[in-house]
């Protein structure tokens, strides 16, 4: 899964990848211009995420309440 979703980040220009002739073989991954220009905005939105926490908890709770209630009345 995790070469998976590096070689999509590789295909979508956000890492570049570079394999070395060594064995066993070597890998490097780095971060392109683009990649590094998006870090700003995944610190807000982790940022955001993280003060958010228990909001986001407390509405799960509530929905599954709510949807285990309708679907015990249907």
């Amino acid at each position: 899964m995790l070469t998976l979703t590096l070689r999509n980040l590789e295909r979508d220009g956000l890492l570049t990848r570079t394999v070395y002739p060594t064995v066993p073989p070597k890998v490097e991954y780095t971060a392109t211009p683009m990649a590094r220009e998006l870090y700003d905005t995944l610190l807000t939105l982790a940022g955001w995420a993280e003060r958010h926490l228990h909001e986001i908890d407390e509405s799960r709770v509530r929905y599954d309440r709510r949807a285990l209630a309708e679907a015990e009345t249907a």
